[in-house]
């Protein structure tokens, strides 16, 4: 029993860090389009609360903007980028980039991200 509760303690001291690492800041992206076309840009990652931020993404000549949202190792933004909206979830990595899957309204298939602190 008493190895089951230092395990346990053990787990949660070393997660602990994750959940409080801060997500805000500045970040480069490399990704996959829909059709599997490579890109790279940057995106600027602004806390509105613990748990809550804007993100905005500069790709190229594409600007995207809009909110996010962080739970555990677990982050998820929605955007708009002209007309089209778009959702991208991301799983939170021990190093505190960001590996993520991404989607368009209305158009099939996903592409792909990763954020890398700068």
């Amino acid at each position: 029993m008493k190895n089951i509760i230092a395990s346990a303690l053990a787990l949660a001291f070393t997660c602990a860090p994750l959940h409080a690492q801060s997500i805000g800041g500045s970040y480069s992206a490399e990704g996959t389009n829909l059709d599997g076309s490579p890109y790279e840009g940057s995106v600027e990652i602004s806390l509105t609360s613990e748990t809550t931020c804007e993100i905005v993404w500069e790709t190229g000549s594409t600007t995207a903007g809009g909110i996010c949202s962080r739970n555990g190792d677990a982050f998820a933004a929605a955007y708009v980028m002209g007309d089209i909206f778009g959702l991208v979830i991301y799983k939170v990595l021990p190093d505190g980039s960001l590996n993520g899957l991404w989607t368009i309204a209305g158009q099939e298939g996903v592409g792909t991200e990763v954020l890398t602190p700068e």
